[in-house]
């Protein structure tokens, strides 16, 4: 027989063997006591305890941080930036290490990246945040770190972030030295004017040489030598030297407790069960629990549930003050209710709202459809759910003759694609078919009746099959980014000409160092989205200036290869407008009507022929095409293999 015993919760209850008969010490015998019953597969029990017995204590309940104690002279708000796989989340583990946030364990690697895809490419996709609690010289400080995404199609969660810091640590490879994205997120921090503390990471490498890296940092950035830190992330080499920094360069925000509040939204994710978690950062007042607050964006008034701050994980708080950066819920039910750049103030204190952010670009679109209409609106389901968290995602609904009922959903990047279409397999268990990803286009219409039609002159085409005609059209626009590539001096030659077959117009040409050289040019996006980076780092060159023909000669081909035969032949086009670029055919199946004819007069074989010719010619006029679905799918893949 099984008895509880033990003072508390659930939490606090152990199991005991007992003796049939034995005495229970602790136990009540009081009709008056409530009882305890607890029942598994095994054992059920039905034991009276004293009130005292479950009695929940408050030592038992997390203690809620203090966040008064922290003046604003003992803030810190910094994030680490870096080009993709310099160390930034290995940087951010070891600080988490050294200020006590979490336990040193051989486990912490990528404490802060939480999701599955993150874990598995060994990338950061979303910006995290959290709140370190660090004594320097007998004083206590909060320090709060964002550690940001590497890759260029995550620099829109990097500028979000940058908001709510005063600095930022700026991590560069000793192995590889300032790579593309080094040189564009510290831009973004020198446009912020945050101070920048340099960083170079992986000096225990066999290959790492710090001192070219501190040469190049002074040449491309203007930062003295003598201002970098040399540490081993992995290690934990000179890594407590960092901190240090940041209390002693970075400088506190500059806020005011005593005004109303006015509270910056630089992020949320969305939670099922407590709705919209809003990051904030409080640059005036205080914030508490009960507190009526009101969004600048669409005027809506919400009281707030708790409020907290990330250390990683959610810990809440009685309030937050200015200079501070912590999470808000407010029963906001939908992610678009906490506009990212949004402001919140209290009910009846209006402010001016702060600057905010430039909203997100899509700069990729692609169709993406479930692989059985079935599941249609179970793909829809799991959409709806992962842009809660992804705002940047713009979705439009659209459909395919071939692939019937989808959507035409719009990305910063195909990185982010990727990712995206990563995270429903995952997450949702959902098969999809993604089209090739497409850039939009815009167009200056001559038409009067399209003006009419469109209500504007100048229109914007994500989708190629909505592409007007030449005829109607003055001009058309297409988009163009600046790009900076980074390379070694030998390859330069191969790489200009690279650029030169992508249209590519070239800005600046800069040595970095002896042996290295930095390129910008300015690219029309169409011509990098899908394989321009594979062909940089194969330096393959000779591309031709229209590749119209090449693309269409290698869609009918996959079209032909995938079609089935039929009793007539088929002819396969590509056309761009009413002109003919490409053209294959599949040869029909053919009866041999001559296989009867033994000798005999050449105009009988003729006349058979002539018939047999005839009859395939009446099929082609009436005859219908099966197209089956994984045709399109063969065709819409990217890859140049058949």
């Amino acid at each position: 027989m099984w008895a509880l015993a033990g003072r508390g919760w659930w939490r606090g209850l152990v199991l005991k063997p007992w003796a049939t008969g034995a005495a229970r010490p602790g136990l009540s015998r009081d009709p008056s006591a409530p009882t305890l019953r607890a029942a598994t597969n095994s054992w059920t029990t039905d034991r009276l305890y004293s009130s005292a017995e479950l009695k929940v204590t408050a030592s038992m309940s997390p203690e809620k941080p203090d966040m008064s104690k922290f003046l604003v002279e003992d803030i810190r708000n910094f994030s680490i930036i870096a080009h993709v796989d310099h160390g930034k989340s290995t940087l951010a583990d070891r600080l988490l290490e050294l200020t006590g946030t979490i336990d040193k364990t051989k486990n912490n690697k990528q404490v802060l990246d939480k999701l599955q895809v993150e874990r598995e490419r060994g990338i950061t996709v979303k910006a995290q945040t959290a709140s370190l609690f660090y004594s320097f010289q007998g004083k206590q400080y909060l320090l709060n770190l964002i550690d940001t995404p590497g890759h260029v199609d995550f620099s829109y969660e990097v500028s979000r972030s940058l908001s709510a810091c005063q600095g930022v640590l700026l991590v560069v490879d000793a192995n590889e030295g300032i790579q593309a994205q080094t040189v564009a997120n510290f831009f973004l921090a020198f446009e912020a004017q945050l101070t920048v503390i340099p960083v170079i990471n992986k000096i225990d490498l066999k290959n790492a040489d710090p001192d070219m890296v501190e040469k190049q940092i002074e040449k491309v950035f203007d930062i003295p030598s003598d201002e970098c830190i040399k540490i081993s992330a992995k290690l934990g080499t000179n890594v407590e030297s960092v901190l240090q920094a940041v209390i002693e360069r970075i400088p506190p925000p500059k806020v005011h407790r005593k005004n109303p509040l006015r509270a910056l939204v630089f992020d949320s994710t969305f939670d099922q069960y407590r709705g919209v978690i809003a990051n904030v950062a409080l640059f005036d007042g205080v914030v508490s629990k009960g507190d009526k607050i009101v969004s600048a964006h669409n005027q809506k008034t919400y009281e707030v549930n708790e409020v907290g701050v990330l250390n990683p994980n959610e810990k809440s708080t009685h309030k937050l003050y200015a200079g501070q950066v912590g999470y808000l819920i407010a029963g906001m039910k939908d992610v678009t209710e906490a506009q990212i750049g949004d402001t919140l103030y209290l009910h009846n204190h209006p402010v001016e709202p702060l600057p905010g952010f430039k909203s997100a670009k899509p700069m990729v679109f692609a169709g993406m459809y479930p692989v059985d209409q079935s599941e249609y609106n179970n793909l829809k389901s799991a959409i709806e759910k992962l842009t809660l968290n992804d705002s940047s995602v713009t979705v439009h609904r659209d459909s395919s003759l071939a692939l019937g009922a989808g959507w035409r959903l719009g990305f910063l990047g195909l990185l982010h694609m990727e990712v995206f279409n990563q995270r429903l397999e995952q997450e949702y268990n959902a098969a999809v078919i993604l089209t090739t990803p497409t850039v939009p286009y815009k167009a200056v219409l001559s038409s009067a009746k399209l003006i009419k039609e469109y209500r504007q002159k100048e229109i914007t085409i994500i989708n190629p099959a909505q592409f007007p005609d030449k005829p109607k059209v003055t001009e058309y626009l297409e988009p163009i980014v600046l790009g900076t590539i980074i390379t070694p001096d030998e390859y330069t030659g191969k790489i200009m000409m690279l650029c030169q077959a992508r249209r590519a117009v070239q800005q600046n040409m800069m040595f970095i160092d002896q042996s290295r050289v930095m390129l910008k040019y300015l690219f029309p996006l169409n011509e990098i989205v899908v394989d321009f980076y594979d062909s940089l780092k194969s330096l393959s060159s000779g591309y031709a200036r229209d590749k119209a023909h090449t693309v269409g000669k290698t869609i009918c081909e996959r079209l032909k290869d995938t079609l089935p035969r039929q009793l007539f032949e088929i002819a396969i086009q590509a056309a761009i407008g009413s002109k003919i670029v490409a053209r294959e055919t599949v040869k029909p199946y053919r009866k041999n009507v001559l296989a009867k004819c033994y000798g005999g007069d050449i105009t009988r074989k003729m006349k058979l022929l002539k018939r047999q010719a005839e009859g395939k010619k009446r099929m082609r006029k009436i005859g219908n095409i099966e197209v089956p679905k994984d045709a399109f799918i063969k065709v819409l893949k990217t890859q140049t293999n058949k």
